[in-house]
């Protein structure tokens, strides 16, 4: 057995990336947000905003600035995801990657591309490009924790503004979910978790009469990590 101190320098070692997933809803499809790559390798394909994490930078907020420089925008909230450390992901290095998912109301923002991207766009997550790296996995996985998170946290307010109808809101959940809800069952479940709060307002949805306002009451819920059970 040999004594000789280790020495880690002597190592290889792996470098550090983030990915973003960043959803929105738009038309009634849930879109996830690409970046088209100006770098080998896999330039202009379509990617994952994201980057290499700096050596004096914490990897959120290494997510945060990649997010800004590579798409022009910022995001209240952020979570990280997975880390996704295949072999093989990255045919020039050996790269691991820590993902991180956001949700964000479309009309907020504005995307344009900058850094090291040619191009932005919102992209269907049912008619994905073909991705750089492993991209096409961590989106489906982050759709599949998305799903989930629905049911005992309120992301889905995240992707709605300040005020907004229980229609609006159902149909945010069933696009996420991918099935329909009962209108009734899905009303009477939301209003008796008292997450909402009247303004007093009203809106015309069509040739209907016009639907109430509603807010969603922070103090419910104190952050997104939720507590109150959302199951429908």
């Amino acid at each position: 057995m040999s004594h000789e101190a280790y020495d880690p320098n002597s190592q290889p070692h792996p470098a550090v990336a983030v990915d973003v997933i960043l959803f929105t809803i738009e038309d009634g499809a849930l879109r996830v947000l690409l970046i088209r790559r100006d770098l080998a390798p896999f330039r202009k394909r379509w990617a994952l905003p994201g980057g290499f994490v700096r050596i004096d930078e914490d990897v959120d907020a290494a997510a945060r600035r990649e997010l800004h420089e590579e798409a022009g925008v910022e995001v209240r909230w952020l979570e990280q995801l997975y880390t996704f450390g295949d072999v093989g992901r990255d045919p020039a290095r050996r790269v691991v990657s820590v993902a991180y998912f956001a949700l964000i109301d479309a009309s907020e923002l504005q995307p344009r591309a900058g850094g090291d991207a040619r191009g932005v766009r919102w992209c269907d997550i049912d008619n994905l490009p073909k991705l750089a790296f492993d991209h096409e996995r961590i989106i489906r996985y982050a759709h599949e924790r998305l799903r989930y998170k629905t049911e005992y946290a309120p992301v889905a307010f995240q992707l709605l503004p300040d005020e907004l109808t229980l229609s609006e809101l159902q149909s945010v959940y069933e696009t996420i979910l991918g099935r329909a809800l009962d209108k009734r069952n899905f009303r009477r479940k939301v209003l008796g978790l008292q997450v909402l709060e009247a303004t007093g307002e009203e809106r015309s949805e069509g040739r209907g009469r016009p639907a109430a306002l509603y807010r969603f009451r922070r103090d419910r819920f104190g952050d997104l990590g939720g507590g109150v059970v959302l199951s429908f």
